[in-house]
């Protein structure tokens, strides 16, 4: 990569965008924005300007989340500023430069206080906006998320939240069946706010109803799979329902591809059923992400981590509910690509377009085209962060993680 006149930036490797892996290729940043790209035997401008070649550099777009929690040690649903911060800029560090600060089910006024502790974070840039998961869930699949604080379905609560927020909710998850479903899509749909099913016990004829009272809007799918029953041949259920419509594209579909949440396997199958362009990798990272084994918070919950793993803290002999992620979104990437086999255009996608896409983000973030703001996250050949830019300011990258073997990623 070289530098020239003040916010101008030429960076040259293997770059993936738009679905398609082009070897060999510049990126020109100035000023904050994409100005051009192309093969190096394209670039327009003098060989003098020319950075060397960079056999084993990738290029991506700054990846998109949708789905956090929190990290760092911080917890969006409980921490103070700065350690809310501190979680945003962890994620930053690893490459993730358009993030959702998502909520847990809560009393109306708490959280209508963690709203407005939220919004200086978006403010700042260091948010895209925020995602409310609850309240209105089915308490039947709380999963981690505390059954006292669920409630039916209340547009008039909704309308407060959405205020409190001052057009800073991009999304929410909500059950096909809470109680009157079809209002609060409508208040959902008048805030600009993407609706997401998840944490239902609905039937799949309950799902597809729910799907069709969208109308085709931006949808998704809040961690599929997990915070619902599973697919059954004489059930289906809303797994089967959320599959049929993200392959005929009226929906997108969240996968925690951490190993944990989902099997390497199933991230592979869904991939293969219905696309990248209907998939969005996530985290839903906790405060735990980035961190050794411990105790961590999670809202009013009590989390321990072991292993890697985060669950709800149970007494002896019995095992807690998994309760959010402790990987990065760069991390999901790595293994989607290493473990579960998807070829890494269409890892890339879903962690970046798709994503931005279901937020309505599409016009700043999720591609390396002209114009848009210069979100890039330059690795080597295993997917380990070398450089992170977010609207062309360099970001000290996260260390290497030795862990992480070293194999070669196409």
């Amino acid at each position: 990569m070289t530098s020239g006149p003040a916010g101008r930036e030429l960076f040259r490797g293997d770059l993936v965008r738009s679905g398609r892996r082009l070897d060999d290729a510049l990126v020109l940043v100035e000023d904050g924005r994409i100005a051009w790209v192309g093969p190096t035997s394209s670039w327009p401008g003098g060989a003098d300007d020319l950075p060397g070649p960079a056999p084993g550099r990738l290029i991506l777009p700054g990846l998109v989340d949708v789905h956090c929690h929190g990290g760092a040690g911080y917890g969006f649903p409980e921490a103070d500023a700065p350690g809310m911060t501190a979680a945003c800029e962890h994620h930053l560090r690893a490459g993730t430069t358009t993030l959702l600060g998502s909520l847990v089910s809560a009393p109306a006024a708490q959280l209508e206080h963690r709203i407005t502790a939220l919004l200086p974070l978006v403010a700042s840039g260091h948010l895209a906006g925020i995602h409310l998961e609850g309240p209105f869930l089915s308490a039947a699949r709380c999963g981690a998320q505390d059954p006292r604080s669920i409630v039916p379905g209340d547009p008039e609560l909704l309308r407060r939240l959405i205020d409190a927020g001052r057009g800073t909710i991009r999304s929410m998850t909500l059950a096909p069946e809470t109680p009157r479903l079809t209002e609060l899509l409508d208040v959902l749909a008048a805030a600009g706010a993407t609706p997401s099913f998840g944490h239902t016990d609905a039937s799949a004829g309950e799902t597809r109803a729910a799907i069709r009272a969208v109308g085709g809007g931006r949808l998704g799918a809040t961690h599929l799979f997990n915070g619902m029953p599973p697919l059954h041949s004489r059930s289906p259920g809303p797994v089967a329902a959320c599959l049929a419509a993200a392959a005929r594209g009226s929906m997108v579909v969240e996968l925690v591809g951490d190993g944990v949440h989902l099997a390497d396997e199933t991230v592979a199958t869904v991939f293969d059923l219905v696309g990248a362009d209907q998939i969005a990798l996530t985290t839903d990272a906790m405060a735990a992400a980035g961190m050794p084994d411990g105790r961590y918070p999670l809202g009013p919950m009590t989390v321990d981590v072991v292993g890697g793993t985060a669950r709800l803290a149970a007494d002896a002999g019995t095992i807690g509910a998994i309760a959010g992620g402790t990987a990065r979104l760069l991390d999901v990437v790595r293994r989607a690509v290493r473990d579960a086999g998807i070829p890494l255009p269409d890892a890339v996608t879903s962690a970046t377009a798709t994503p931005a896409r279901l937020l309505g983000l599409e016009a700043e973030a999720g591609d390396v085209v002209p114009g848009r703001r210069a979100d890039l996250l330059i690795t080597d050949s295993d997917l380990l962060p070398h450089a992170v830019l977010r609207a062309g300011r360099r970001v000290a990258p996260l260390p290497a993680d030795p862990s992480v073997p070293a194999t070669e990623v196409h």
